[in-house]
């Protein structure tokens, strides 16, 4: 690959469940084994791969239950075996399937959480976890892939891990866009109402919910992600969040403020497919009804936020399974 691509980037072995065996057995080789073309002693490693699934998602009283703590105690497992070898530590890792469970292709009451919004709260409360990890057991976390497909043909909402069906954009797909907005570096969050990294990875989020955000700072903005998980998709109470940002540029009085929103009624094909009764052949007028629906919808607040002394104040009544993301922009309205 490298006579061919001098380039290129080579790692793995982006096996399964954190890696385990395999992925020591690989390392071992990289580092120590007979190298197959050279046969010199040792294998050039540009990166490690390791997938990591949640515990297959289960029916439970008639309504589906995630297990968020399954995937973080791969990703955990997967962190902790890259950081015994002092020679892989420092390298680059991508986990190279990171998902709720482990079958795209299958469909079935269990799975039904991922045309709707459940699929995109689980995934906000996974990643920034994923971050924590890194920061913790002290590796190069690169990147994580999400790691869905395209079923042709196939009805409307079926069920399978995609990020669109039939051209229409799934609340997934739009929490991708959310986290496509964020930028620069992150910056430190605390919530009265997260749940804890160690409790999530032994039991995942099944008493309170789990309500917490990810921030960070790019140029001239401060972007906020808030969500409202749970494993369990119930009914329960809103979340009613006052959100307090501090640091702003001294001498600023007033920021621009756009709020995108994913829940049961924005960012959420799924919720109007189901109001228009689940139709299998949309005529034109509802197609491009749905494509609206599927795209990622600014909720309605004020164009601006009030700042004194560095602060401004935020609140929002936030849905469970929800995802807010606040983009504060330092420019006055004025301006």
């Amino acid at each position: 690959m490298r006579r061919a691509v001098p380039k290129a980037k080579v790692g793995g072995a982006d096996a399964t469940s954190g890696g385990g065996a395999w992925t020591r057995q690989f390392i071992e080789h990289c580092l120590t084994g007979t190298n197959c073309v050279t046969g010199q002693t040792g294998t050039p490693l540009d990166f490690l791969s390791f997938h990591a699934k949640g515990s297959t998602p289960t029916m439970v009283n008639g309504h589906v239950r995630m297990g968020l703590g399954g995937q973080l105690r791969a990703i955990s497992n997967g962190f902790a075996l890259v950081a015994s070898f002092p020679q892989t530590k420092p390298l680059p890792i991508v986990i190279g399937e990171s998902d709720p469970d482990g079958c795209a292709a299958c469909i079935g009451p269990n799975l039904a959480y991922r045309p709707g919004a459940l699929f995109a709260s689980y995934t906000a409360a996974c990643i920034p976890r994923e971050f924590e990890l890194a920061d913790r057991l002290g590796v190069n976390l690169e990147g994580a892939l999400n790691w869905s497909f395209e079923f042709e043909n196939e009805p409307y909402f079926k069920g399978q891990r995609v990020l669109a069906t039939n051209g229409i954009d799934l609340p997934i797909l739009n929490l991708f866009r959310m986290y496509g907005k964020m930028d620069g570096q992150r910056v430190a969050v605390a919530s009265t109402s997260a749940i804890a990294l160690d409790e999530l990875i032994r039991s995942g989020v099944r008493g309170a919910p789990d309500v917490s955000a990810l921030a960070t700072h790019g140029k001239d903005r401060l972007c906020v992600m808030v969500w409202h998980y749970h494993d369990d998709d119930v009914a329960g109470p809103d979340a009613s969040v006052t959100l307090q940002v501090t640091g702003l540029p001294a001498g600023l009085t007033e920021a621009k403020l756009v709020q995108y929103r994913i829940d049961e009624n924005h960012s959420n094909a799924f919720t109007v497919w189901k109001q228009l009764g689940s139709p299998q052949n949309p005529p034109p007028e509802q197609y491009a009804q749905l494509e609206k629906a599927g795209q990622l919808q600014q909720d309605e607040s004020p164009p601006t936020t009030a700042v004194s002394n560095g602060t401004t104040t935020l609140q929002l009544n936030l849905p469970r399974q929800a995802v807010a993301l606040f983009v504060i922009d330092f420019v006055a309205a004025a301006n």
